[in-house]
């Protein structure tokens, strides 16, 4: 009898031993189930280091559309149709009211900033030519356009701030040339102008 019980015991312990082994088993599955549904979204994210931040302002709810245009030290041009050049990015392109209300939980709200930026992911020796485009006038007024330039690395540091005034549609105004050094530093800045546009008008054709 006790023969009978020994072998009922170790036919439990047996079966519980399995049972535990497919439970780990399920668990380790789960857990690998979990990574590999996070690898796309890990794969799909974007760098946001950042050497120098551009920004450009204009007054909030304002209905005009103002453009940024950036030529780069290798001649590479960034603007509202090549928002990538070289190591520069266009974050957005601000177009005044237009296409000003975005959808926040569910319910569409106005965004009354008119702002556009541009990052410099590195910084590649040369100079930079930093442009206002009036695209579109509502108004007879002047249109006031702040531009900040701040470098980064490896500590925040304004390289300009400064305003210009819009006079309508087609305007188009030198902000800032700055040139960068070869070990990375700001060097020198002019407001001297130097016409893109043409250059735009040029690439769309």
């Amino acid at each position: 009898m006790r023969h009978k019980l020994d072998r009922h015991k170790e036919s439990q312990d047996a079966f519980t031993d399995v049972l535990f082994n497919v439970l780990l088993g399920f668990a380790f599955l789960f857990v690998v189930a979990i990574v590999l549904a996070q690898e796309p979204e890990e794969e799909g994210k974007v760098d946001a280091k950042a050497e120098v931040l551009i920004t450009v302002r204009w007054p909030d709810r304002h209905p005009d559309d103002v453009d940024v245009i950036v030529e780069g030290p290798g001649g590479e041009l960034l603007w509202y149709n090549n928002r990538d050049a070289g190591l520069m990015h266009l974050d957005r392109d601000d177009r005044g009211r237009l296409a000003d209300r975005v959808v926040l939980d569910g319910e569409t709200v106005s965004n009354p900033l008119n702002q556009e930026t541009v990052t410099l992911r590195a910084l590649q020796p040369g100079e930079y030519v930093v442009n206002l485009l009036h695209f579109k006038s509502n108004y007879e007024e002047s249109l006031p356009v702040t531009v900040k330039v701040e470098k980064l690395n490896p500590k925040v540091e304004l390289v300009y701030y400064g305003t210009r005034h819009l006079t309508g549609a087609g305007d188009e105004q030198t902000a800032l040339r700055f040139t960068i050094s070869a070990d990375e530093e700001v060097i020198g800045t002019n407001e001297l102008p130097k016409a893109l546009l043409i250059r735009v008008s040029e690439e769309k054709s």
